[in-house]
């Protein structure tokens, strides 16, 4: 079993998974899934075997890089599948000149999945699409 992690421009295969995950199995809106930023974005698929499994959507705002729409379907979560698509966003995002800080909107259950990839919770609980998060960051400094 082979898992790759990489850019794509795949957008369609991206918005299957993410659909999947987050408007059938969470209950986000259409509206508030597709929010019309897909197209500036940078986007990558987790693949097991060539079938996609994963996706992430970066942001780039300097210094500010935002990682969202991180998602993997039931079958495969657990199995390290998410934390290789983290790892390749926060490589990404390092190796794009002028980012400074990953920064994401963590659901609160998975506070415990980003802390020990560094990210720290700051700031108030806040609603998005009707789930609570919480801001967590990142440095990209030195290493950090």
């Amino acid at each position: 079993m082979s898992l790759i992690v990489a850019r794509t421009t795949d957008l369609d295969t991206a918005r299957t998974l993410r659909r999947t995950v987050f408007i059938d199995e969470q209950g986000v809106s259409e509206a508030d899934e597709m929010d019309g930023r897909d197209e500036g974005a940078i986007h990558l698929l987790a693949r097991l075997d060539g079938v996609a499994i994963g996706t992430a959507r970066l942001l780039l705002d300097p210094p500010m890089g935002k990682i969202g729409r991180v998602c993997v379907l039931p079958p495969h979560r657990g199995t390290g599948t998410g934390v290789a698509l983290m790892e390749a966003a926060i490589g990404v995002l390092r190796d794009t000149p002028g980012i400074e800080t990953a920064t994401l909107g963590a659901q609160l259950h998975a506070l415990d999945f980003y802390r020990p990839l560094g990210f720290e919770a700051q700031g108030p609980i806040f609603d998005d699409a009707g789930i609570p998060h919480r801001q967590m960051v990142l440095s990209l400094a030195s290493g950090g």
